[in-house]
């Protein structure tokens, strides 16, 4: 039988081998001063090179927008040469690699920031516990980003862009899912502004927008991807309501107006995360495909045989998977032989260090 999942597409100006695509996965591997892509990660993502197209690790635009500690940044120099060596080790493989930038936004704590809170759309806490070297902090009242930082902050994903690009990456996908930044200013839970920032719709998603404009100025649009979780419920501070997919909607008809490569889409990981809420989607994807002009990515707890049934059905162009990814360097191999998948140690997924990292067995080994 003919597995969909292994034949090529074309996402934007990405040409995929396959439509296996491994979805951002946080590692927390970068433990040097300067948060800098390691030799040890551009093993770990060679050893998977065999997928149609990863999508990176969440990384950094600029200080302001940490909340993780270890996660890596593209905002330095120093930092666009230890991607180099990322990329480069992609390509000697055959593989595509996007860069996913990221601002965490109000989901942060002040020990990232110099004992200062982080910045949000508005002075809304999340009421949330992160992850942190100290343990699971409480989030803090974030502070109120001013026009003139969204400015900054807008500038701060072109520049990231830029880097990306002089990294050596296929392309970006902008993280505008999960409750960080992007949704924060999409959500009117996290959005309280009265100016043109906040409000309606078109208002939320004006920050969305000018970060296109200005990311467009730096690279192809068509190199562009975007993710979003609009089921993200009773998580990182955010709720689904009765504005949820109608203000969805917005974002993914403006984001028609941009010839972008691929829109990622996040399925409910189960019917219990938005169970007993109005408003809600159980498929996201089917909701969404005939809403979109760009191709479509879905994630969301999929194994193989839901996504094919996805694929045959045209509710997406590709499939992300990511913790099979984290145990499987050969997934794509694995699907194709129909073989067994090793079991992710979550244990080690966060921790540091090359065990529960480079250490899963492929069925060549």
């Amino acid at each position: 039988m003919t597995q969909k999942l292994l034949a090529p597409v074309r996402l934007g100006a990405l040409e995929l081998k396959n439509r296996v695509v491994m979805a951002p996965l946080t590692r927390c591997r970068c433990d040097n001063p300067g948060y800098v892509p390691t030799e040890m990660m551009a093993r770990y993502y060679a050893q998977r090179a065999s997928a149609g197209l990863i999508v990176s690790e969440g990384t950094i635009v600029s200080p302001q927008g940490r909340g993780y500690p270890f996660t890596p940044g593209i905002w330095s120099a120093e930092q666009v040469a230890g991607w180099r060596l990322v990329t480069d080790a992609m390509h000697e493989n055959g593989g595509l690699i996007v860069c996913q930038l990221w601002h965490c936004g109000r989901l942060s704590l002040p020990e990232f920031h110099d004992g200062q809170p982080p910045v949000a759309p508005s002075a809304v806490n999340p009421n949330w516990k992160m992850f942190s070297t100290t343990g699971h902090p409480e989030t803090v009242t974030p502070h109120a980003l001013t026009r003139d930082e969204i400015k900054a902050t807008v500038a701060d994903f072109r520049h990231g862009a830029a880097n990306a690009m002089a990294a050596g990456f296929d392309g970006i996908e902008i993280h505008s899912s999960n409750g960080y930044l992007f949704h924060q200013f999409f959500s009117h839970q996290s959005n309280q502004r009265d100016d043109e920032y906040g409000g309606s719709h078109e208002n939320r998603a004006r920050f969305f927008r000018e970060v296109l404009d200005a990311v467009g100025e730096v690279m192809p649009l068509d190199r562009v991807g975007f993710r979003l979780n609009p089921m993200l419920n009773h998580f990182h501070g955010i709720t689904v309501d009765a504005d949820t997919v109608p203000m969805w909607e917005h974002v993914v008809r403006t984001a028609n107006g941009y010839g972008l490569a691929y829109l990622h889409l996040t399925e409910p990981l189960s019917p219990k995360q938005v169970a007993n809420t109005p408003g809600t989607l159980l498929d996201v994807g089917a909701h969404f495909r005939p809403i979109a002009t760009m191709p479509v990515i879905s994630n969301g707890a999929l194994d193989q045989a839901r996504g094919e049934a996805r694929l045959a059905a045209n509710l997406c162009d590709a499939v992300a998977y990511g913790q099979a990814w984290i145990a499987n360097p050969d997934l794509v191999e694995r699907f194709r032989r129909g073989a067994p998948l090793n079991e992710p140690d979550r244990d080690t997924f966060y921790q540091g260090g090359e065990k529960g990292y480079l250490d899963y067995p492929t069925l060549a080994a």
